[in-house]
């Protein structure tokens, strides 16, 4: 590690469909996923979206961002970033678009956010069955 190298804090990271870049420079989220609900498997995306923030540190790193099978045997999505926080009042925003997820089994997935290989967040992503449209139950 370089002298002046300060880690950042983890503002927020928040799994979505869609990361829009307004014409104010504002960013919009669209489809916040808490959770993944499924009539039958597989359940395929086209895309989803890791929006994260960082401040609070000073230097160069690399965000690398996974989702990891329920059994935790398989890295079903990964990308990865650089970013630069210039001085201790700065932050970077980092979207991580993933493309083509497939979820093979219900169950809980996860998320994990590392910086510079650490581990610095892990969440849940329950894939979760429910009743087919237009199904009642008795």
């Amino acid at each position: 590690m370089s002298s002046g190298l300060i880690l950042p804090d983890l503002q927020a990271s928040v799994l979505c469909e869609d990361v829009r870049a307004e014409i104010s420079g504002q960013q919009t989220l669209v489809g916040v996923v808490t959770l993944l609900p499924a009539p039958a498997l597989p359940i395929a995306f086209f895309k989803l979206c890791l929006w994260s923030r960082w401040c609070g540190g000073a230097g160069t790193f690399t965000q690398r961002s996974l989702i990891i099978s329920s059994e935790e045997e398989q890295i079903l999505a990964e990308s990865r970033v650089e970013f630069t926080l210039n001085e201790m009042e700065s932050h970077a925003t980092n979207v991580h678009v993933f493309g083509g997820v497939k979820f093979e089994r219900f169950g809980i997935h996860h998320v994990e956010i590392h910086l510079d290989d650490e581990l610095r967040l892990r969440f849940p992503l329950p894939v979760v069955q429910i009743a087919p449209p237009g199904h009642h139950s008795a």
